[in-house]
């Protein structure tokens, strides 16, 4: 799809085209990226990386989405160009432009006033009909499995094909309606505008991954619903005091804090622990670890980091003394 999109919208001059070309090619760079991170990011834990591998999928999560919201930025500037020479110059684009951008022959020039083939809706309604029978199936392998790194990929696709619906309409109407070859670059704008949303949402998710974000509402209440039923299990007075925990990659580490009654014995814990840990593994996708800590009932919960009020004025001090 990236291929033929491209050579259709260079072939039939449709800048909307070449835009969501570039969308589906990045598409393709990253499901590539993800496979090849997913291999580590599932592995087991080692002495060395107690935490897991998740943080590579993080990496690779990142590169490919600077590459797609840099690429959406480059795809935005050259339409804005085009819009440009469509309103200012007669659809001719000024010498500096031109050569800034190595379009400096009668190609750019013979085809901005034609506007974009009519041709070239075709491969956009050709995109359509295949992301949206992507978006389907995935969704629905994604419900059986009940996989959320499946359910976003559907999602993906489906806003794949949102993006080359713009493209259909800006190459239609550039087509159809007289004097409206802007439409082609305006789509071409529009569908740029969208990759880099994408783009800078993607980087900063895989950001804050990598920066040990916490867990996310949505997952903190599937989180809930299944430590509730493993507490139900044992049929004693017990309680999720606090949940918490971080994302790595597709992993979720989870820790719970559990309120147990006053006097209960390290063996009642013990095997309270491993309910938890079978019923929220396998009720909530993508959990790998879960740490319980244990509280009596009445008691506060003391805080795990170590703040020593002497070691930070004196890093203070001697920061301000080195200035």
């Amino acid at each position: 799809m990236a291929v033929s999109k491209g050579i259709g919208g260079w072939y039939f001059n449709s800048q909307a085209l070449v835009a969501d070309a570039f969308h589906a090619l990045t598409d393709l760079v990253s499901d590539f990226m993800t496979l090849g991170t997913v291999a580590f990011a599932l592995q087991r834990p080692t002495e060395k990386f107690p935490n897991g591998y998740g943080k590579i999928e993080s990496l690779g999560s990142l590169g490919v989405s600077s590459l797609l919201l840099f690429g959406g930025i480059a795809m935005g500037y050259t339409a804005l160009i085009h819009l440009y020479a469509e309103f200012f110059t007669g659809g001719n684009l000024p010498e500096f432009l031109e050569h800034a951008h190595g379009h400096g022959h009668s190609h750019s020039h013979s085809h901005s006033d034609l506007g974009p083939n009519v041709n070239a809706a075709w491969l956009a309604a050709g995109s359509i009909v295949v992301k949206e029978w992507l978006y389907r199936s995935t969704m629905k392998i994604a419900k059986e499995r009940k996989s959320s790194v499946l359910a976003s990929n559907a999602i993906h696709h489906r806003i794949d094909s949102l993006t080359s619906i713009v493209a259909l309409v800006a190459i239609g109407g550039a087509h159809f309606l007289q004097n409206a070859s802007y439409l082609d670059p305006a789509g071409g704008l529009i569908v740029s505008l969208m990759v880099i949303h994408a783009g800078w949402g993607n980087t900063r998710a895989a950001l804050m991954e990598l920066v040990d974000v916490g867990l996310d509402d949505e997952i903190k209440e599937s989180v809930q619903k299944a430590s509730d039923k493993a507490l139900a299990l044992r049929q004693e007075r017990l309680s999720i005091r606090a949940i918490g925990g971080s994302k790595s990659g597709q992993n979720y580490l989870v820790e719970l804090t559990v309120e147990v009654p006053v006097g209960t014995t390290v063996r009642t814990t013990r095997a309270l622990e491993e309910v938890l840990r079978d019923v929220v593994g396998t009720e909530v996708p993508g959990v790998k670890r879960i740490k319980v800590r244990f509280v009596e009932e009445g008691t506060e919960v003391s805080n795990e980091f170590i703040f020593k009020e002497e070691d930070v004025s004196g890093r203070v001090e001697e920061h301000n003394h080195k200035h």
